[in-house]
């Protein structure tokens, strides 16, 4: 017969025996983690990181505008006299000299009207000269000696005007330009002012873009002493720098009350006729920020679109701190609010620390860091 009570006192007594080990693990594991703990601890209170100042330097600050590029000189051709097109001496894409002939509109009927009007003249000059003599033998009073000056008179003008009315018959470039398209071909019958083309003086190119009010007063701040403005480069629409730079001439008198902008004008040289009249492109400006505060871009991080830098105060304790970006340069920021000059920031290594955290700095001039600054955040 088995004996049940001894049995189950071995049970209890195994069952001690386990729980007894098992909270020795456990406390052996929470000594263990605490080690780990106060290591890590340790650990955080070590690390050593790099650490500089922001600095005040001048920065030159790059602004791109949409521009619209117009040559300086842009005009439509147009029939003076009604006609058929006789002659086309130009072709399209030409580069045509002042005074060149362009077309020639039928000058026949002009032609005859000249004649007409030539043979009308001699008639009245000989008119003239028949009273005149008349009037000095005293024949003839001096009404008809004037009479006979005044239709001679007119007699001339009329002839004058034939003339230029035959002349206009023959169209010449007023400019030297550059042919557009043919909005006419050979042969069409033309209406007096019908578009026939239209010429474009590249020599120079009139380059007009848009200004916010801020920025026009940065500019105008940086007028020069002569009255000039800053000068200008274009970006063509290949994303290519064009190789002359421009200089803004004009400003238009008034502020766009809807857009609240104002209207710049640059002229930029065009030796090799690179750009055309109707063009697109962007104006970059380059404007100088002197004495303004910088910090490595590197040492900023974003949370919700705002920036912000780990200030490290007197204690060598980590600080998040939001800054204010004013602009942005390559490789720096210009902060207009949020930091001094005086105070110490993380340059490196903003990844492996975290608010209130103690650490060891290793400080860098401002002006070694700025050597430093196109290296990649760590």
């Amino acid at each position: 017969m088995l004996d049940l009570k001894n049995d189950d006192a071995m049970n209890t007594m195994n069952t001690h025996k386990k729980l007894n080990s098992t909270l020795k693990t456990l406390f052996s594991i929470l000594l263990l983690c605490g080690a780990v703990g106060c290591e890590s601890e340790k650990h955080k209170e070590s690390t050593k990181l790099m650490v500089t100042s922001p600095w005040k330097t001048t920065v030159t600050v790059n602004r791109e505008y949409v521009a619209q590029i117009r040559a300086i000189q842009h005009i439509e051709i147009r029939a003076i006299e009604r006609g058929y097109l006789q002659k086309i001496f130009v072709d399209e894409g030409q580069v045509v000299n002042k005074d060149d002939s362009m077309f020639q509109i039928m000058p026949t009927i002009n032609e005859a009207e000249l004649k007409k009007r030539k043979a009308e003249y001699d008639l009245a000059n000989i008119e003239y000269k028949n009273t005149n003599s008349l009037f000095k033998q005293k024949v003839v009073s001096a009404n008809e000696l004037a009479l006979a000056k005044a239709r001679l008179d007119k007699a001339k003008a009329e002839l004058d005007l034939a003339q230029i009315h035959l002349n206009f018959t023959m169209i010449k470039a007023p400019f030297t330009g550059m042919m557009d398209r043919f909005r006419v071909r050979l042969g069409s019958l033309v209406e007096e002012g019908e578009l026939l083309t239209t010429l474009s003086d590249n020599s120079q190119m009139w380059v007009y873009f848009n200004v916010s009010e801020a920025d026009y007063l940065n500019f105008m701040a940086h007028k020069k002493a002569d009255g000039s403005l800053l000068n200008v480069q274009l970006v063509m629409a290949n994303g290519k720098l064009f190789a002359e730079k421009g200089k803004i001439d004009t400003i238009e008198a008034d502020f766009n009350n809807e857009t609240g902008n104002v209207p710049f004008r640059a002229t930029f040289p065009n030796p090799e006729s690179l750009l055309r009249h109707g063009e697109t492109g962007k104006v970059l400006v380059t404007e100088p920020l002197e004495d303004v505060l910088v910090i490595p871009q590197k040492s900023t991080f974003e949370i919700l679109d705002k920036k912000y830098v780990y200030v490290v105060n007197a204690k060598n304790q980590v600080q998040q701190r939001e800054i204010v970006v004013g602009e942005e340069v390559p490789h720096l920021f210009v902060v207009t609010s949020g930091l001094k000059e005086n105070e110490k920031i993380i340059l490196e290594g903003i990844g492996k620390v975290e608010q209130g955290q103690k650490i060891e700095p290793d400080f860098i001039e401002p002006a070694k860091a700025m050597g430093n600054i196109d290296l990649p955040v760590k």
